[in-house]
């Protein structure tokens, strides 16, 4: 069995991260005036939107895996030279830098995700996918339910509404099309592959995520504002036969049921319940016939938390659980694989209370300050951890009166990652574009 200590660690909480990053951040431009700002930002978005909504469905028509997406990084290689940028294919494998010089200032990056996740669409839309690719090793359905796509169709938009607008601001724009967003493995592959030494070094960062929220708010907040992820992978042993002959075997897929149920007690038994974790098992292999019992049942899954110790506790009750439903059932003992994966997105303080102030100022009441961070993980951490100063916030992708309804009837509302979620192109995208040209130009302005 693997035991803790083979659990990568490194150093820094996310709080020292932040106080860290804070000290590195330039100083800020002038005071953006936001209504103004946002009012040209509509009036370059009247003209393209048609060109934005035909092109979020194309990539919604044709998602792609991690370290697959070709056909996505020539498309928007395609829509970014045909603006003026300069751009290079391949870096970090399938990723792209676009890099868009316009005189003296800061280097600002904005960042999109690529990819899409192994899993059969249910949406219904007239345009969802009916894409398969190969992940580990078996063919799959793809979809984008993460809503990268939407990512997409806002980063072109806010491109081409700077690009028109590059009389109001001076700098660098460095776009940057990441892939594997949803293998934790893109942002680190393209710095290794040179993207703070081959390109100019970001001075600022942003990026975005659409979410179930309503479609119009846009959420941010200064500080962690992600959790940690680490990837769980167990393999139960057993002694395979017939299934009408149980007593001469040792059940492997017992054991993988007894562990997926006991294993919740680590969070519920073991840990504060004020502080955040958790644990889900979101695969089972084992088998392939009904009336044979197989020698083994593989899990894979993944851990969540923000705190460093609580992660130590969960990882510890996590092997422990497994060493004993394998010594409970007499089996062989149970291999278990912790692979660090994401950590916590800490936005920069000054960099995001600077821009909530032009997103309160744009939005009103739809611009909303969290008041703690979300359960999910996100690799922009590496950018961050790498010493680009950022602000990482969200957009709402769905219609306020469906939420509404969905609530008051105890429905549950489809979020990221299921094959139901479908954020409503327009206005999700308007609003995206609006709130990323205004976080760049807040820090661009002349």
């Amino acid at each position: 069995m693997t035991r803790s200590s083979t659990l990568v660690r490194r150093a820094g909480l996310a709080a020292t991260a932040a106080l860290m990053l804070v000290s590195v951040a330039p100083s800020l431009a002038v005071a953006l005036d936001a209504p103004a700002a946002k009012a040209v930002v509509d009036r370059e978005l009247d003209a393209d939107y048609p060109h934005l909504d035909a092109l979020y469905k194309d990539i919604h028509s044709h998602p792609e895996l991690g370290f697959q997406e070709t056909r996505t990084a020539a498309l928007l290689a395609k829509e970014m030279r045909g603006l003026g940028f300069e751009v290079t294919e391949g870096v970090g494998k399938t990723g792209l830098v676009a890099l868009y010089r316009n005189g003296p200032g800061p280097v600002v990056l904005v960042r999109t995700e690529l990819d899409a996740l192994p899993l059969q669409e249910k949406t219904g839309l007239p345009y969802a996918s009916t894409a398969r690719q190969t992940y580990k090793g078996r063919e799959t359905f793809v979809a984008h339910a993460c809503g990268h796509d939407i990512h997409m169709a806002a980063w072109v938009g806010t491109a081409r509404a700077l690009v028109a607008m590059k009389g109001r601001w001076s700098g660098t724009l460095m776009f940057i099309g990441q892939p594997a967003e949803e293998m934790v493995a893109g942002a680190k592959s393209m710095i290794d592959d040179g993207l703070f030494t081959r390109f100019p070094k970001p001075d600022y960062g942003f990026a975005l995520h659409v979410g179930p929220s309503a479609f119009g708010e846009v959420e941010y907040k200064a500080g962690v504002i992600s959790s940690n992820s680490d990837e769980l992978g167990v393999v139960f042993h057993g002694r395979g036969g017939h299934g009408s002959m149980p007593s001469l075997t040792i059940d492997p897929i017992m054991e993988a049921a007894r562990f997926i149920v006991d294993v919740q007690s680590v969070i519920s038994r073991e840990k504060d319940p004020a502080q955040f974790g958790v644990i889900s098992i979101g695969s089972i292999q084992a088998g392939n016939a009904g009336n044979v019992i197989p020698d083994s049942a593989e899990l894979r899954g993944t851990i969540r938390t923000y705190d460093a110790g609580v992660r130590a506790r969960m990882v510890a009750g996590i092997e422990r659980t497994a060493s004993g439903v394998a010594l409970i059932a007499g089996a062989p003992p149970a291999e278990v694989s912790i692979v660090e994966g994401g950590k916590a997105v800490v936005n920069d303080a000054a960099l995001t209370e600077r821009t909530g102030r032009v997103f309160k100022a744009a939005f009103g009441d739809r611009a909303i300050m969290l008041p703690a961070p979300g359960a999910a993980s996100e690799d922009y951490s590496e950018f961050i951890l790498a010493g680009v100063p950022s602000t990482y916030f969200s957009i709402g992708g769905l219609d306020p009166k469906a939420l509404a309804e969905a609530r008051a009837s105890g429905k549950p509302v489809p979020a990221n990652h299921s094959p139901y979620f479908a954020p409503i192109p327009e206005p999700s995208i308007r609003t995206g574009v609006e709130a990323m040209s205004l976080a760049v130009l807040n820090i661009m302005s002349k």
